[in-house]
């Protein structure tokens, strides 16, 4: 069994990874949630790629929070043997409001 390390060049494809994320959500009614992230393992595509999918809630503030499903866009080599992926999706309305969240994943070994 070979151990990777997080800073292992990983070249092709790592079949049990996930993905964490700590992000802000957009602003909308003067105010921003975090978001802090784990997603599923990977989920193989027609194309040979994968992608993954994430539900959860964005983080208690100004006396509600919000709650989102969405999956990531295809995996993108940023080097050193790592891959990210890019992800775009609004939570669920509460408050008659909601709240976009886009950006990119934390690295991940492998690169596709």
């Amino acid at each position: 069994m070979s151990v990777i390390g997080k800073d292992d060049f990983v070249s092709g494809f790592v079949p049990h990874h996930n993905h964490g994320s700590v992000d802000y959500t957009g602003m909308s009614v003067n105010h921003v949630h975090q978001c802090l992230d784990i997603t599923s393992p990977p989920i193989m595509t027609q194309d040979g790629g994968h992608i993954h999918y994430t539900e959860g809630y964005v983080l208690f503030e100004d006396g509600h929070t919000h709650h989102y499903q969405a999956y990531s866009g295809p995996a993108i080599s940023v080097g050193n043997g790592m891959h990210v992926h890019y992800y775009d999706f609004h939570t669920s309305e509460e408050n008659g409001h909601r709240h976009h969240v886009k950006g990119v994943d934390h690295p991940a070994p492998g690169t596709k």
